[in-house]
């Protein structure tokens, strides 16, 4: 069996450890947030302020974090990270059932700004573990892997944490979360990691950490990104892809209750939810064979301009069923997208620098996310229409296209002519 198939990578004892401790992660993640969601919800229905502030809570520590969490990556022991914050994460998913029964919602909001920050640290170290216990040859069809449990999430994410809610409390999805966090440490701490990848830098220890040299680490990652046309271009383009996915994350819902179907627009919000599923399920398995057959490069380009197709033929749909349809047509586009973008990026990233490149993605995201999202919320309905929403996100994707279209083949090419020249 091929080591670059999708079953081939678990024959790598480490990866599938990594992936293992990935998955419970994810599962007691997705239970205690959409547990918590339907707690705030009752508990809470005519305090609406409440919901937005625990939004916040799992959003704001990427402001403060960004510049650190790939910095700790790169220079401490990344397998001591991964450990370290799930054990963190589970001691504090135990103080926050202390604070539910106690019922103080500031000590609760506290704890998941804690808890939502020390995750911030785990994903870059994870993902820079999981880089450098694979080759860069099966790096595509490990973001396959991850798109795959992504999708399986979107479809179950939300019946996982309803039946955890409805049969076992807030108490018991919170206990399930922590049990979680416990066998994903576990799982880490039993991969056989080398040093060479746990610290790509050398030795460093946390007590010689100084905040000039945070800063001048930060630094070196910014240089090293410049210097590197190809990362250099993927990142850019995320400025152009926050707008859309900002755009993206209100106007599915904004054209069913304005627009398609006012009376009936919950229910057909949770068939959207299953439509993505399982687009982005099929559109997982299809683009790591595609990964095999064409540029990497080449498969970033046609999802975005199949992207701001749908869009804009969406804007323009006039039932549900048609609506839906191009919908599950975006789904596809998803992981098309993400297997070869995060694929190639992992490949072109020195490992050194893997986890400072990592962490820059979100917060170049969320310049534009937020921007569109302040934009939509001030301008809409008064002076723009759910369509122009759409057009707005078809423009932004049919751009991102055309210049990845114009960039990145001849950066591919000179890529490839310098490793011909080097292997001579």
């Amino acid at each position: 069996m091929q080591t670059d198939t999708l079953l081939g990578l678990f024959k790598n004892r480490n990866y599938a450890y990594l992936f293992g401790a990935q998955l419970l992660s994810q599962i007691g993640s997705v239970t205690g947030l959409t547990a918590f969601a339907f707690y705030m919800l009752d508990k809470f229905s005519t305090q609406p302020a409440y919901a937005t502030l625990t939004e916040m809570m799992y959003s704001l520590p990427t402001l403060f974090l960004f510049f650190l969490t790939g910095v700790a990556a790169d220079r401490f022991d990344r397998q001591k990270i991964a450990v370290s914050c799930d054990a963190v994460n589970a001691g504090l998913s135990l103080l926050l059932l202390g604070a539910i029964a106690w019922g103080w919602m500031p000590l609760v909001f506290a704890v998941l700004f804690i808890r939502s920050a020390v995750s911030k640290m785990f994903h870059p170290a994870n993902a820079a573990l999981v880089r450098g216990v694979l080759d860069p040859a099966q790096m595509p069809a490990a973001m396959g892997m991850n798109q795959m449990l992504m999708s399986a999430f979107v479809l179950l994410g939300t019946s996982l944490g309803a039946v955890s809610y409805w049969y076992s409390g807030i108490l018991g999805s919170v206990a399930i979360d922590m049990v979680s966090f416990v066998i994903s440490a576990l799982l880490i701490m039993r991969c056989n990691i080398p040093q060479e990848v746990r610290q790509p830098n050398g030795p460093a220890s946390w007590r010689t950490l100084k905040l000039k040299q945070v800063g001048q680490d930060f630094a070196s990652g910014l240089i090293y990104v410049r210097r590197h046309s190809i990362v250099l271009s993927l990142l850019a383009g995320i400025l152009i892809l926050g707008l859309a996915n900002g755009g993206g994350s209100v106007m599915y819902l904004f054209s069913l209750k304005y627009k398609l179907a006012p009376d009936t627009y919950e229910s057909l919000q949770i068939g959207m939810t299953a439509v993505l599923g399982a687009g982005m399920l099929i559109g997982s398995i299809v683009s790591v064979r595609l990964a095999k057959k064409i540029p990497l490069y080449g498969m970033i380009i046609a999802s975005f301009f199949l992207g701001a197709v749908t869009h804009l033929l969406q804007a323009l749909a006039a039932d549900t069923v048609t609506f839906m349809a191009l919908y599950l047509l975006y789904a596809l586009s998803i992981p098309l997208c993400n297997v070869a973008f995060f694929g190639w990026l992992a490949q072109v990233t020195e490992a050194r620098m893997m986890g400072r490149v990592q962490a820059l993605i979100q917060p170049i995201m969320m310049l534009t996310f937020t921007a569109m999202q302040a934009w939509i919320a001030y301008a809409f309905p008064a002076h723009m229409s759910v369509e122009s929403i759409f057009y707005v996100v078809g423009a932004a994707e049919l751009a991102l296209g055309l210049y990845y279209l114009l960039v990145l083949p001849p950066l591919a090419r000179k890529r490839a002519e310098q490793a011909a020249k080097e292997a001579a």
